[in-house]
């Protein structure tokens, strides 16, 4: 099957003179390149991805009017676990110390955090979304190396402190 038989050069241009954005930039280069005797193959080898998302750009590009083609819709991603309440409850906790909010620690850790989120919101986070949290609430993590610091998960010594 022919791809972008009834869509000219002239289109393919004039829509990428008029898209903003990498994606769509690089999928109307690839369909002008195509139109102009590239084969899928070696489209797919310029621009480094699977012969089939080339075979995808065309099709959309086939089948949806040219600028809407040429970007991806709209996704909505997974939904979070806390809700924007528990999120702002969250934020405002990880701004007291770790004893104020009952648990015997100085600082708080992503293992600390992982606790209080099973403890008080019945979620379950992974570490590495536990840090995404902590920075997300405006602390970062101090390298140091004073006596007091503990190893984190990760053997680096630090700690978690507000910006």
């Amino acid at each position: 099957m022919e791809h972008l038989a009834n869509v000219s050069v002239e289109q393919l241009q004039q829509t990428l003179d008029d898209v903003e954005g990498k994606k769509a930039t690089l999928r109307l280069t690839a369909a002008i390149a195509y139109k102009n005797g590239i084969t899928q193959t070696e489209l797919a080898e310029w621009y480094d991805v699977q012969r089939r998302t080339i075979y995808s750009w065309l099709t959309r590009l086939d089948s949806d009017p040219l600028a809407d083609a040429a970007h991806d819709a709209d996704r909505s991603g997974r939904p979070r676990k806390l809700d924007p309440g528990q999120h702002d409850q969250l934020i405002e906790l990880l701004h007291e110390s770790p004893e104020t909010a009952g648990y015997d620690a100085a600082a708080w850790t992503p293992e600390l955090l992982q606790q209080c989120l099973s403890d008080r919101f019945d979620v379950e986070y992974s570490r590495p979304s536990c840090r995404r949290l902590m920075k997300e609430a405006g602390l970062r993590y101090e390298r140091s190396s004073p006596p007091g610091d503990a190893e984190d998960d990760r053997g680096q010594r630090g700690r978690w402190v507000p910006e």
